[in-house]
Protein backbone atom coordinates (compact mmCIF):
# COMPACT_ATOMS: atom_id res chain seq x y z
CA UNK A 1 0.00 0.00 0.00
CA UNK A 2 2.89 2.35 0.72
CA UNK A 3 4.32 1.78 -2.76
CA UNK A 4 0.93 2.58 -4.27
CA UNK A 5 0.64 5.85 -2.36
CA UNK A 6 4.19 6.84 -3.28
CA UNK A 7 3.47 6.10 -6.96
CA UNK A 8 0.22 8.12 -6.81
CA UNK A 9 2.02 11.10 -5.21
CA UNK A 10 4.79 10.99 -7.84
CA UNK A 11 2.29 10.92 -10.70
CA UNK A 12 0.16 13.70 -9.22
CA UNK A 13 3.21 15.93 -8.81
CA UNK A 14 4.02 15.59 -12.52
CA UNK A 15 2.34 17.09 -15.56
CA UNK A 16 -0.53 17.78 -16.07
CA UNK A 17 -1.67 17.70 -12.43
CA UNK A 18 1.24 19.47 -10.58
CA UNK A 19 -0.33 19.04 -7.12
CA UNK A 20 2.91 19.32 -5.09
CA UNK A 21 1.86 16.64 -2.61
CA UNK A 22 4.02 14.64 -0.27
CA UNK A 23 3.12 11.42 1.52
CA UNK A 24 1.90 13.18 4.66
CA UNK A 25 -0.19 15.84 2.91
CA UNK A 26 -1.72 13.28 0.55
CA UNK A 27 -2.57 10.94 3.41
CA UNK A 28 -4.23 13.81 5.30
CA UNK A 29 -6.68 14.63 2.46
CA UNK A 30 -10.36 14.53 3.39
CA UNK A 31 -12.98 12.47 1.59
CA UNK A 32 -14.34 15.41 -0.43
CA UNK A 33 -10.82 16.37 -1.53
CA UNK A 34 -10.11 12.74 -2.53
CA UNK A 35 -13.30 12.62 -4.59
CA UNK A 36 -12.38 15.92 -6.30
CA UNK A 37 -8.89 14.53 -6.99
CA UNK A 38 -10.41 11.36 -8.51
CA UNK A 39 -12.75 13.54 -10.60
CA UNK A 40 -9.75 15.58 -11.84
CA UNK A 41 -7.92 12.41 -12.89
CA UNK A 42 -11.04 11.12 -14.68
CA UNK A 43 -11.38 14.54 -16.32
CA UNK A 44 -7.84 14.23 -17.63
CA UNK A 45 -8.81 10.88 -19.18
CA UNK A 46 -12.20 12.10 -20.48
CA UNK A 47 -12.70 15.91 -20.61
CA UNK A 48 -16.45 15.51 -20.05
CA UNK A 49 -15.73 14.53 -16.43
CA UNK A 50 -13.68 17.65 -15.60
CA UNK A 51 -16.32 19.07 -13.23
CA UNK A 52 -16.48 20.46 -9.71
CA UNK A 53 -18.16 17.86 -7.50
CA UNK A 54 -19.50 20.61 -5.22
CA UNK A 55 -21.88 21.59 -8.02
CA UNK A 56 -23.52 18.14 -8.27
CA UNK A 57 -25.16 15.71 -5.90
CA UNK A 58 -23.13 12.84 -4.38
CA UNK A 59 -25.37 10.27 -6.14
CA UNK A 60 -24.73 11.95 -9.50
CA UNK A 61 -20.98 12.01 -8.82
CA UNK A 62 -20.93 8.32 -7.91
CA UNK A 63 -23.07 7.40 -10.92
CA UNK A 64 -20.86 9.40 -13.30
CA UNK A 65 -17.66 7.88 -11.92
CA UNK A 66 -19.06 4.35 -11.90
CA UNK A 67 -20.22 4.74 -15.50
CA UNK A 68 -16.77 5.84 -16.68
CA UNK A 69 -14.99 3.18 -14.61
CA UNK A 70 -17.27 0.56 -16.17
CA UNK A 71 -16.39 1.82 -19.65
CA UNK A 72 -12.70 1.70 -18.73
CA UNK A 73 -13.22 -1.92 -17.49
CA UNK A 74 -12.04 -1.32 -13.93
CA UNK A 75 -12.57 -4.15 -11.47
CA UNK A 76 -12.41 -3.54 -7.70
CA UNK A 77 -9.55 -5.31 -5.90
CA UNK A 78 -10.05 -8.36 -3.78
CA UNK A 79 -10.00 -6.30 -0.57
CA UNK A 80 -13.44 -4.83 -1.44
CA UNK A 81 -16.10 -7.47 -0.56
CA UNK A 82 -18.71 -6.66 -3.22
CA UNK A 83 -19.87 -4.02 -5.69
CA UNK A 84 -22.29 -2.38 -3.25
CA UNK A 85 -19.48 -1.79 -0.76
CA UNK A 86 -17.36 -0.35 -3.55
CA UNK A 87 -20.20 1.98 -4.59
CA UNK A 88 -20.74 3.06 -0.97
CA UNK A 89 -17.00 3.72 -0.53
CA UNK A 90 -16.99 5.75 -3.73
CA UNK A 91 -19.88 7.89 -2.46
CA UNK A 92 -18.28 8.49 0.93
CA UNK A 93 -14.74 8.98 -0.45
CA UNK A 94 -13.20 6.05 1.44
CA UNK A 95 -9.41 5.80 1.16
CA UNK A 96 -9.30 1.98 0.73
CA UNK A 97 -11.57 2.44 -2.31
CA UNK A 98 -10.19 5.68 -3.81
CA UNK A 99 -6.46 4.85 -3.54
CA UNK A 100 -6.59 1.64 -5.68
CA UNK A 101 -8.71 3.45 -8.28
CA UNK A 102 -6.17 6.31 -8.49
CA UNK A 103 -3.28 3.82 -8.67
CA UNK A 104 -4.99 1.90 -11.50
CA UNK A 105 -5.88 5.06 -13.45
CA UNK A 106 -2.44 6.69 -13.13
CA UNK A 107 -0.68 3.48 -14.18
CA UNK A 108 -2.27 3.45 -17.65
CA UNK A 109 -3.41 7.00 -18.36
CA UNK A 110 -2.56 7.03 -22.07
CA UNK A 111 -4.24 3.68 -22.68
CA UNK A 112 -7.36 4.77 -20.80
CA UNK A 113 -7.51 8.06 -22.74
CA UNK A 114 -7.62 6.06 -25.95
CA UNK A 115 -10.27 3.72 -24.53
CA UNK A 116 -12.44 6.64 -23.35
CA UNK A 117 -12.10 8.31 -26.73
CA UNK A 118 -13.17 5.13 -28.53
CA UNK A 119 -16.01 4.54 -26.07
CA UNK A 120 -17.68 7.79 -27.15
CA UNK A 121 -18.14 6.29 -30.62
CA UNK A 122 -18.16 2.54 -30.06
CA UNK A 123 -20.45 2.09 -27.04
CA UNK A 124 -23.56 0.89 -28.82
CA UNK A 125 -26.94 2.34 -27.90
CA UNK A 126 -29.35 -0.46 -27.13
CA UNK A 127 -32.65 0.15 -28.98
CA UNK A 128 -35.64 -1.85 -27.71
CA UNK A 129 -37.00 -4.45 -30.09
CA UNK A 130 -40.44 -2.87 -30.27
CA UNK A 131 -38.92 0.36 -31.63
CA UNK A 132 -36.96 -1.56 -34.26
CA UNK A 133 -40.25 -2.69 -35.79
CA UNK A 134 -40.51 0.79 -37.29
CA UNK A 135 -38.77 0.93 -40.70
CA UNK A 136 -37.36 4.43 -40.14
CA UNK A 137 -35.84 3.51 -36.76
CA UNK A 138 -34.47 0.28 -38.22
CA UNK A 139 -32.85 2.17 -41.13
CA UNK A 140 -31.30 4.68 -38.75
CA UNK A 141 -30.02 1.89 -36.53
CA UNK A 142 -28.49 0.15 -39.56
CA UNK A 143 -26.80 3.39 -40.66
CA UNK A 144 -25.56 3.86 -37.10
CA UNK A 145 -23.98 0.38 -37.09
CA UNK A 146 -22.41 0.97 -40.53
CA UNK A 147 -20.92 4.27 -39.38
CA UNK A 148 -19.55 2.53 -36.28
CA UNK A 149 -17.85 -0.10 -38.45
CA UNK A 150 -16.47 2.62 -40.73
CA UNK A 151 -15.09 4.43 -37.69
CA UNK A 152 -13.40 1.21 -36.53
CA UNK A 153 -11.73 0.75 -39.91
CA UNK A 154 -10.59 4.38 -40.06
CA UNK A 155 -9.19 4.19 -36.55
CA UNK A 156 -7.25 1.02 -37.43
CA UNK A 157 -5.81 2.72 -40.53
CA UNK A 158 -4.89 5.76 -38.43
CA UNK A 159 -3.08 3.58 -35.88
CA UNK A 160 -1.23 1.75 -38.65
CA UNK A 161 -0.14 5.05 -40.18
CA UNK A 162 1.08 6.25 -36.79
CA UNK A 163 3.05 3.04 -36.31
CA UNK A 164 4.53 3.25 -39.81
CA UNK A 165 6.39 6.43 -38.74
CA UNK A 166 5.36 8.62 -41.68
CA UNK A 167 4.58 12.21 -40.73
CA UNK A 168 3.60 15.32 -42.66
CA UNK A 169 6.81 17.07 -41.61
CA UNK A 170 8.96 14.28 -43.07
CA UNK A 171 6.89 14.25 -46.28
CA UNK A 172 7.24 18.03 -46.58
CA UNK A 173 11.00 17.78 -46.06
CA UNK A 174 11.20 15.09 -48.73
CA UNK A 175 9.13 17.20 -51.13
CA UNK A 176 11.27 20.29 -50.50
CA UNK A 177 14.44 18.23 -50.99
CA UNK A 178 13.09 16.81 -54.25
CA UNK A 179 12.11 20.30 -55.44
CA UNK A 180 15.61 21.58 -54.67
CA UNK A 181 17.08 18.63 -56.55
CA UNK A 182 14.73 19.35 -59.44
CA UNK A 183 15.87 22.99 -59.54
CA UNK A 184 19.52 21.92 -59.47
CA UNK A 185 18.92 19.47 -62.33
CA UNK A 186 17.12 22.17 -64.35
CA UNK A 187 20.06 24.53 -63.81
CA UNK A 188 22.52 21.82 -64.87
CA UNK A 189 20.45 21.15 -68.01
CA UNK A 190 20.45 24.88 -68.85
CA UNK A 191 24.22 25.06 -68.38
CA UNK A 192 24.74 21.98 -70.56
CA UNK A 193 22.45 23.43 -73.25
CA UNK A 194 24.44 26.65 -73.30
CA UNK A 195 27.67 24.69 -73.48
CA UNK A 196 26.37 22.48 -76.32
CA UNK A 197 25.07 25.41 -78.36
CA UNK A 198 28.64 26.57 -78.95
CA UNK A 199 29.53 23.21 -80.58
CA UNK A 200 29.13 22.80 -84.34
CA UNK A 201 26.35 20.49 -85.57
CA UNK A 202 24.98 20.20 -82.03
CA UNK A 203 21.44 19.47 -83.28
CA UNK A 204 22.65 16.46 -85.26
CA UNK A 205 24.72 15.24 -82.31
CA UNK A 206 21.73 15.59 -79.98
CA UNK A 207 19.58 13.62 -82.43
CA UNK A 208 22.23 10.88 -82.59
CA UNK A 209 22.44 10.81 -78.76
CA UNK A 210 18.64 10.51 -78.53
CA UNK A 211 18.63 7.64 -81.00
CA UNK A 212 21.43 5.95 -79.02
CA UNK A 213 19.40 6.27 -75.79
CA UNK A 214 16.32 4.84 -77.51
CA UNK A 215 18.34 1.92 -78.87
CA UNK A 216 19.78 1.22 -75.42
CA UNK A 217 16.30 1.24 -73.88
CA UNK A 218 15.12 -1.08 -76.65
CA UNK A 219 18.09 -3.36 -76.00
CA UNK A 220 17.24 -3.50 -72.28
CA UNK A 221 13.59 -4.27 -73.03
CA UNK A 222 14.64 -7.01 -75.48
CA UNK A 223 17.00 -8.51 -72.90
CA UNK A 224 14.17 -8.50 -70.36
CA UNK A 225 11.82 -10.14 -72.85
CA UNK A 226 14.51 -12.73 -73.59
CA UNK A 227 14.85 -13.50 -69.89
CA UNK A 228 11.05 -13.80 -69.50
CA UNK A 229 10.83 -16.09 -72.51
CA UNK A 230 13.64 -18.24 -71.06
CA UNK A 231 11.77 -18.56 -67.78
CA UNK A 232 8.53 -19.36 -69.64
CA UNK A 233 10.36 -21.97 -71.69
CA UNK A 234 11.82 -23.48 -68.54
CA UNK A 235 8.39 -23.65 -66.86
CA UNK A 236 6.92 -25.16 -70.02
CA UNK A 237 9.66 -27.82 -70.02
CA UNK A 238 8.94 -28.55 -66.38
CA UNK A 239 5.23 -28.91 -67.10
CA UNK A 240 6.08 -31.17 -70.04
CA UNK A 241 8.31 -33.33 -67.84
CA UNK A 242 5.62 -33.60 -65.16
CA UNK A 243 3.03 -34.46 -67.81
CA UNK A 244 5.34 -37.12 -69.27
CA UNK A 245 5.94 -38.59 -65.80
CA UNK A 246 2.20 -38.65 -65.12
CA UNK A 247 1.60 -40.20 -68.53
CA UNK A 248 4.15 -42.93 -67.83
CA UNK A 249 2.60 -43.58 -64.41
CA UNK A 250 -0.88 -43.75 -65.88
CA UNK A 251 0.32 -46.07 -68.66
CA UNK A 252 2.04 -48.27 -66.11
CA UNK A 253 -1.08 -48.30 -63.94
CA UNK A 254 -3.32 -49.07 -66.92
CA UNK A 255 -0.98 -51.78 -68.17
CA UNK A 256 -0.60 -53.50 -64.81
CA UNK A 257 -4.11 -53.01 -63.44
CA UNK A 258 -7.57 -54.23 -64.11
CA UNK A 259 -10.91 -52.41 -63.98
CA UNK A 260 -11.66 -54.04 -60.64
CA UNK A 261 -8.48 -52.65 -59.03
CA UNK A 262 -9.15 -49.19 -60.50
CA UNK A 263 -12.69 -49.25 -59.15
CA UNK A 264 -11.38 -50.35 -55.78
CA UNK A 265 -8.88 -47.48 -55.63
CA UNK A 266 -11.55 -45.00 -56.64
CA UNK A 267 -13.89 -46.38 -53.97
CA UNK A 268 -11.16 -46.06 -51.33
CA UNK A 269 -10.44 -42.48 -52.36
CA UNK A 270 -14.17 -41.65 -52.39
CA UNK A 271 -14.62 -43.22 -48.95
CA UNK A 272 -11.69 -41.26 -47.58
CA UNK A 273 -12.94 -37.97 -49.03
CA UNK A 274 -16.50 -38.64 -47.84
CA UNK A 275 -15.16 -39.39 -44.35
CA UNK A 276 -13.28 -36.09 -44.40
CA UNK A 277 -16.32 -34.15 -45.62
CA UNK A 278 -19.00 -35.78 -43.46
CA UNK A 279 -17.19 -36.55 -40.19
CA UNK A 280 -13.72 -35.11 -39.70
CA UNK A 281 -14.02 -31.60 -41.15
CA UNK A 282 -17.48 -30.84 -39.56
CA UNK A 283 -16.16 -32.04 -36.18
CA UNK A 284 -13.09 -29.85 -36.50
CA UNK A 285 -15.22 -26.88 -37.61
CA UNK A 286 -17.52 -27.36 -34.64
CA UNK A 287 -14.57 -27.51 -32.24
CA UNK A 288 -13.03 -24.40 -33.84
CA UNK A 289 -16.36 -22.54 -33.61
CA UNK A 290 -16.68 -23.53 -29.95
CA UNK A 291 -13.14 -22.37 -29.17
CA UNK A 292 -13.70 -19.09 -31.07
CA UNK A 293 -16.95 -18.53 -29.15
CA UNK A 294 -15.25 -19.08 -25.81
CA UNK A 295 -12.31 -16.86 -26.83
CA UNK A 296 -14.67 -14.06 -27.88
CA UNK A 297 -16.53 -14.46 -24.62
CA UNK A 298 -13.28 -14.25 -22.65
CA UNK A 299 -12.11 -11.23 -24.68
CA UNK A 300 -15.43 -9.43 -24.10
CA UNK A 301 -15.19 -9.85 -20.33
CA UNK A 302 -13.23 -7.32 -18.24
CA UNK A 303 -9.72 -8.07 -17.04
CA UNK A 304 -9.61 -10.71 -14.30
CA UNK A 305 -7.66 -10.40 -11.09
CA UNK A 306 -5.86 -13.13 -9.20
CA UNK A 307 -8.84 -13.49 -6.87
CA UNK A 308 -11.16 -14.19 -9.83
CA UNK A 309 -8.72 -16.79 -11.20
CA UNK A 310 -8.56 -18.45 -7.77
CA UNK A 311 -12.36 -18.56 -7.57
CA UNK A 312 -12.61 -20.08 -11.07
CA UNK A 313 -9.97 -22.68 -10.20
CA UNK A 314 -11.89 -23.63 -7.06
CA UNK A 315 -15.11 -23.98 -9.13
CA UNK A 316 -13.27 -26.19 -11.64
CA UNK A 317 -11.97 -28.38 -8.81
CA UNK A 318 -15.49 -28.70 -7.36
CA UNK A 319 -16.97 -29.66 -10.75
CA UNK A 320 -14.20 -32.24 -11.28
CA UNK A 321 -14.90 -33.70 -7.86
CA UNK A 322 -18.63 -33.92 -8.64
CA UNK A 323 -17.83 -35.62 -11.97
CA UNK A 324 -15.62 -38.18 -10.20
CA UNK A 325 -18.38 -38.88 -7.67
CA UNK A 326 -20.93 -39.39 -10.45
CA UNK A 327 -18.56 -41.75 -12.28
CA UNK A 328 -18.02 -43.75 -9.09
CA UNK A 329 -21.80 -43.96 -8.50
CA UNK A 330 -22.30 -45.11 -12.08
CA UNK A 331 -19.61 -47.76 -11.69
CA UNK A 332 -21.22 -48.95 -8.45
CA UNK A 333 -24.60 -49.26 -10.18
CA UNK A 334 -23.02 -50.99 -13.19
CA UNK A 335 -24.94 -54.11 -14.24
CA UNK A 336 -23.13 -57.19 -15.59
CA UNK A 337 -25.64 -57.53 -18.46
CA UNK A 338 -24.26 -54.36 -20.04
CA UNK A 339 -20.69 -55.67 -20.08
CA UNK A 340 -20.97 -56.91 -23.68
CA UNK A 341 -22.30 -53.57 -24.85
CA UNK A 342 -19.52 -51.73 -23.01
CA UNK A 343 -16.94 -53.99 -24.65
CA UNK A 344 -18.42 -53.26 -28.06
CA UNK A 345 -18.53 -49.57 -27.28
CA UNK A 346 -14.86 -49.61 -26.26
CA UNK A 347 -13.91 -51.47 -29.43
CA UNK A 348 -15.91 -49.03 -31.55
CA UNK A 349 -14.30 -46.03 -29.86
CA UNK A 350 -10.82 -47.54 -30.31
CA UNK A 351 -11.52 -48.21 -34.00
CA UNK A 352 -12.87 -44.67 -34.52
CA UNK A 353 -9.81 -43.18 -32.84
CA UNK A 354 -7.51 -45.32 -35.00
CA UNK A 355 -9.48 -44.26 -38.04
CA UNK A 356 -9.13 -40.59 -37.16
CA UNK A 357 -5.40 -41.03 -36.50
CA UNK A 358 -4.83 -42.78 -39.83
CA UNK A 359 -6.86 -40.11 -41.65
CA UNK A 360 -4.77 -37.39 -40.05
CA UNK A 361 -1.56 -39.24 -40.92
CA UNK A 362 -2.72 -39.62 -44.54
CA UNK A 363 -3.65 -35.95 -44.73
CA UNK A 364 -0.32 -34.93 -43.25
CA UNK A 365 1.53 -37.20 -45.69
CA UNK A 366 -0.34 -35.63 -48.62
CA UNK A 367 0.44 -32.12 -47.41
CA UNK A 368 4.09 -33.05 -46.88
CA UNK A 369 4.27 -34.54 -50.38
CA UNK A 370 2.79 -31.35 -51.88
CA UNK A 371 5.23 -29.17 -49.96
CA UNK A 372 8.16 -31.34 -51.04
CA UNK A 373 7.03 -31.10 -54.66
CA UNK A 374 6.87 -27.32 -54.37
CA UNK A 375 10.34 -27.26 -52.83
CA UNK A 376 11.69 -29.43 -55.65
CA UNK A 377 10.20 -27.04 -58.20
CA UNK A 378 11.69 -24.03 -56.42
CA UNK A 379 15.12 -25.65 -56.19
CA UNK A 380 15.06 -26.65 -59.83
CA UNK A 381 14.03 -23.13 -60.88
CA UNK A 382 16.82 -21.65 -58.74
CA UNK A 383 19.34 -24.05 -60.28
CA UNK A 384 18.13 -23.09 -63.74
CA UNK A 385 18.44 -19.39 -62.93
CA UNK A 386 22.05 -19.90 -61.82
CA UNK A 387 22.86 -21.01 -65.40
CA UNK A 388 25.95 -23.13 -65.15
CA UNK A 389 27.16 -22.19 -61.69
CA UNK A 390 29.71 -24.52 -60.13
CA UNK A 391 28.40 -27.59 -58.34
CA UNK A 392 30.11 -28.73 -55.18
CA UNK A 393 32.36 -31.74 -55.55
CA UNK A 394 32.34 -34.64 -53.11
CA UNK A 395 35.31 -33.31 -51.11
CA UNK A 396 33.88 -29.80 -51.00
CA UNK A 397 30.53 -31.21 -49.91
CA UNK A 398 32.24 -33.18 -47.13
CA UNK A 399 34.07 -30.04 -45.99
CA UNK A 400 30.82 -28.11 -46.06
CA UNK A 401 29.05 -30.81 -44.03
CA UNK A 402 31.89 -30.90 -41.47
CA UNK A 403 31.75 -27.12 -41.21
CA UNK A 404 28.00 -27.29 -40.65
CA UNK A 405 28.51 -29.92 -37.95
CA UNK A 406 31.08 -27.78 -36.16
CA UNK A 407 28.73 -24.80 -36.37
CA UNK A 408 25.91 -26.94 -35.06
CA UNK A 409 28.06 -28.05 -32.12
CA UNK A 410 29.01 -24.45 -31.41
CA UNK A 411 25.35 -23.43 -31.65
CA UNK A 412 24.29 -26.18 -29.21
CA UNK A 413 27.01 -25.10 -26.80
CA UNK A 414 25.90 -21.48 -26.93
CA UNK A 415 22.27 -22.48 -26.59
CA UNK A 416 23.17 -24.49 -23.47
CA UNK A 417 24.96 -21.45 -22.06
CA UNK A 418 21.93 -19.30 -22.82
CA UNK A 419 19.70 -21.85 -21.06
CA UNK A 420 21.97 -21.78 -17.99
CA UNK A 421 21.98 -17.97 -17.97
CA UNK A 422 18.19 -17.96 -18.34
CA UNK A 423 17.82 -20.38 -15.43
CA UNK A 424 20.15 -18.27 -13.31
CA UNK A 425 18.18 -15.17 -14.27
CA UNK A 426 14.96 -16.88 -13.20
CA UNK A 427 16.52 -17.84 -9.86
CA UNK A 428 17.73 -14.28 -9.30
CA UNK A 429 14.35 -12.89 -10.27
CA UNK A 430 12.64 -15.25 -7.83
CA UNK A 431 15.14 -14.26 -5.13
CA UNK A 432 14.43 -10.60 -5.80
CA UNK A 433 10.70 -11.25 -5.55
CA UNK A 434 11.13 -13.12 -2.24
CA UNK A 435 13.28 -10.33 -0.85
CA UNK A 436 10.72 -7.75 -1.94
CA UNK A 437 7.93 -9.75 -0.29
CA UNK A 438 10.02 -10.08 2.87
CA UNK A 439 10.68 -6.33 2.82
CA UNK A 440 6.96 -5.62 2.44
CA UNK A 441 6.18 -8.02 5.31
CA UNK A 442 8.78 -6.32 7.50
CA UNK A 443 7.29 -2.93 6.61
CA UNK A 444 3.81 -4.15 7.51
CA UNK A 445 5.11 -5.56 10.81
CA UNK A 446 6.83 -2.25 11.50
CA UNK A 447 3.62 -0.35 10.79
CA UNK A 448 1.66 -2.74 13.04
CA UNK A 449 4.20 -2.26 15.85
CA UNK A 450 4.02 1.52 15.41
CA UNK A 451 0.23 1.46 15.58
CA UNK A 452 0.40 -0.77 18.63
CA UNK A 453 2.84 1.57 20.36
CA UNK A 454 0.79 4.61 19.37
CA UNK A 455 3.44 6.13 17.10
CA UNK A 456 1.84 5.44 13.73
CA UNK A 457 3.76 6.97 10.84
CA UNK A 458 7.02 7.12 12.79
CA UNK A 459 9.02 5.35 10.06
CA UNK A 460 7.67 7.65 7.34
CA UNK A 461 8.37 10.65 9.56
CA UNK A 462 11.88 9.34 10.24
CA UNK A 463 12.52 8.92 6.52
CA UNK A 464 11.17 12.40 5.86
CA UNK A 465 13.40 13.85 8.62
CA UNK A 466 16.42 12.04 7.17
CA UNK A 467 15.61 13.40 3.75
CA UNK A 468 15.15 16.90 5.14
CA UNK A 469 18.41 16.62 7.09
CA UNK A 470 20.18 15.48 3.93
CA UNK A 471 18.74 18.44 2.05
CA UNK A 472 19.75 20.74 4.93
CA UNK A 473 23.30 19.40 4.89
CA UNK A 474 23.46 20.02 1.16
CA UNK A 475 22.18 23.56 1.69
CA UNK A 476 24.75 24.09 4.45
CA UNK A 477 27.49 22.96 2.12
CA UNK A 478 26.22 25.35 -0.52
CA UNK A 479 26.07 28.17 2.06
CA UNK A 480 29.63 27.35 3.22
CA UNK A 481 30.87 27.47 -0.34
CA UNK A 482 29.04 30.78 -0.83
CA UNK A 483 30.63 32.25 2.34
CA UNK A 484 34.06 31.08 1.24
CA UNK A 485 33.52 32.72 -2.12
CA UNK A 486 32.37 35.93 -0.43
CA UNK A 487 35.39 35.98 1.92
CA UNK A 488 37.74 35.50 -1.03
CA UNK A 489 35.98 38.32 -2.85
CA UNK A 490 36.35 40.62 0.23
CA UNK A 491 40.05 39.79 0.43
CA UNK A 492 40.46 40.61 -3.24
CA UNK A 493 38.62 43.92 -2.75
CA UNK A 494 40.79 44.84 0.28
CA UNK A 495 43.90 44.03 -1.69
CA UNK A 496 42.69 46.18 -4.58
CA UNK A 497 41.90 49.08 -2.19
CA UNK A 498 45.35 48.84 -0.58
CA UNK A 499 46.97 48.78 -3.99
CA UNK A 500 45.01 51.85 -5.07
CA UNK A 501 45.97 53.65 -1.82
CA UNK A 502 49.61 52.87 -2.37
CA UNK A 503 49.46 54.14 -5.94
CA UNK A 504 47.62 57.34 -4.90
CA UNK A 505 49.86 58.19 -1.88
CA UNK A 506 52.48 60.27 -3.82
CA UNK A 507 49.75 62.09 -5.69
CA UNK A 508 47.98 62.96 -2.41
CA UNK A 509 51.26 64.17 -0.91
CA UNK A 510 51.91 66.45 -3.89
CA UNK A 511 48.33 67.69 -3.71
CA UNK A 512 48.80 68.68 -0.06
CA UNK A 513 51.90 70.74 -0.93
CA UNK A 514 50.01 72.44 -3.74
CA UNK A 515 47.15 73.23 -1.38
CA UNK A 516 49.57 74.81 1.08
CA UNK A 517 51.19 76.90 -1.70
CA UNK A 518 47.72 77.93 -2.90
CA UNK A 519 46.71 79.04 0.60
Amino acid sequence: MGDQIQFIVEKLNQEPFRKNYNLISFDSLESLQLLQLLSDVLGEIDPKHAVDIREELPEQTAKRMLNLLGILKYKPPGTVPDLSAFRQGLVTGSKPVIHPVLYWLLQRTSELKKRAYLARFLVKLEVPAEFLQDDTVADFNKQYEELMEAFKNLHKEHEQLKISGLSTAEIRRDISAMEEEKDQLAKRVERLKKRVETVQNHQRMLEIARQLRLEKEREESLAQQKQEQKSQLFHAEQRLQRAQVQLKEMQHVVADSKPESLMKKLEEEINFNSYLVTEKIPREMESKKTSVYFLQKVAAEPAMTQADLTALQSEINEVNAQMNQLIEKRMMKYEPADSKFSMYRQQASIISRKKEAKAEELQAAKEEMCSLERQVEQKSSQAHQLEGSEVLTEDELKQYVSKLRSKNTFYKKKRLEIAEITAEYGILQRTEELLRQRHEAVQQQLQAIEEKKGISGYSYTQEELERVSAVKSEMDEVKGQTLDNMSEMVKKLNAMVAEKKASLAPVIKELRQLRQNCQ
